[in-house]
């Protein structure tokens, strides 16, 4: 597929993504690198992005599940992959086959794990997950003595290889109290585990993108950026912080599939929301719609750069197309590109007017958009 022949595309600025890479690195230069490619690299595309990546010197990959890891197994990236997420005790024998960490939060899934890897005659190299102050996943450890009791019972298990321990910050972009707070939290159980029962881990991390940005004295052993290394911020408040200038990596565009002029009062689109007024009108439609990645949410309030400026989406979007109100000077036509977001429109613009995220909207691009990778 080429930009010629596709109705829509999103182009991913390789470029753009070693300039973030090289920046996030510079700044934990004593830490190790967990670049993190789950959600098919928050839309980017995974085994492409994280091949780049692995050429780019990164020390780990992260992933949500275990079909993720899969995927870039099959396709031939042998790098460290570490399955953040939940991983069925069933599946641990092909966890182990896979040759990844598993991050480790529960009895049942560290048992199954070493039982797997005493059967293949291998170790299972697992990441704990504790629980600071997220509330999802992770042995609790608001009492350390406690939690540090139930992580050696895990790390006790006979075919397990314990590598590192992590935990995850809730508001490291809003929040530096409570950030501090989990992070003390973790600094007290790693203390717990060390001085009653002499256990160490080689890699010990906790800082995701905003505590990247935010925090240096979270980076430890190791850093693990998300949005970040796709050149977004997690949160405004992180832009002004010296540091990397991030560079979006991917943009979406459209091509017109036609111009249309329309009498006077006509409606437009389902449920006819939007109309032109006494005097008619003129819309471009764009092969672009929800099903593509276009949020709903956007319909009358979001815009495309067409002809060099902003012009709004009128009516709903529908599912494979929306329609695009010209004005009468615009010399639109059947086959020029619209920037649905990009260097003009950034995507940050739509989330806000959705009432959601960046990450959302990256991730929403749908598989059927074809990537054209940039800057290889």
């Amino acid at each position: 597929m080429t930009r010629e022949t596709a109705r829509t595309w999103a182009e991913v600025s390789l470029g753009n993504l070693e300039h973030n890479y090289r920046d996030l690195r510079a700044c934990a230069p004593d830490s190790r690198f967990l670049a993190t490619v789950k959600a098919n690299a928050y839309g980017h595309g995974a085994v492409p992005v994280a091949g780049c990546l692995v050429e780019l010197g990164t020390d780990y990959l992260a992933v949500a599940c275990l079909d993720e890891a899969a995927e870039l197994r099959r396709a031939g990236i042998t790098a460290p992959i570490l399955v953040l997420g939940y991983t069925p005790p069933e599946l641990a024998a092909e966890a182990v086959d896979l040759d990844v960490t598993q991050g480790v939060f529960t009895r049942s899934l560290a048992r199954a794990l070493s039982d797997a890897a005493g059967a293949a005659g291998k170790r299972a190299r697992v990441h704990l997950k504790v629980d600071t102050g997220m509330s999802r996943l992770g042995v609790l450890d608001h009492d350390p003595a406690r939690a540090a009791r139930e992580l050696e019972e895990l790390c006790a298990l006979p075919h397990l290889e314990p590598e590192g321990i992590f935990t995850h910050f809730a508001d490291a972009d809003g929040d530096e109290e409570y950030t501090m707070l989990q992070f003390t939290r973790f600094l007290d159980v790693l203390e717990e585990l060390k001085e009653k029962y002499g256990r160490a881990f080689e890699i010990r991390h906790c800082a995701a993108s905003a505590a990247v940005l935010n925090y240096p004295c979270t980076h430890m052993d190791m850093v693990r950026p998300g949005i970040a290394l796709y050149g977004h911020y997690p949160d405004p408040s992180c832009e002004g912080l010296d540091g990397p200038g991030l560079k979006p990596v991917m943009s979406l565009y459209s091509r017109v599939a036609a111009v249309r002029e329309f009498p006077p009062d006509t409606p437009v689109s389902y449920g006819c929301t939007a109309a032109f007024g006494s005097g008619g009108g003129r819309a471009a439609v764009l092969p672009v719609g929800y099903a593509d990645g276009l949020h709903r949410a956007l319909s009358n309030q979001g815009s495309v750069w067409l002809g060099g400026q902003p012009r709004p989406i009128m009516g709903r979007v529908c599912m494979d197309m929306c329609m695009i109100r010209l004005e009468d000077s615009d010399r639109a036509k059947t086959g020029d590109v619209a920037e649905v977001f990009g260097p003009h429109l950034p995507v940050e613009r739509h989330a806000q007017l959705a009432g959601t995220i960046s990450y959302e909207l990256l991730c929403a691009v749908a598989p059927r958009v074809p990537r054209i990778y940039t800057d290889a």
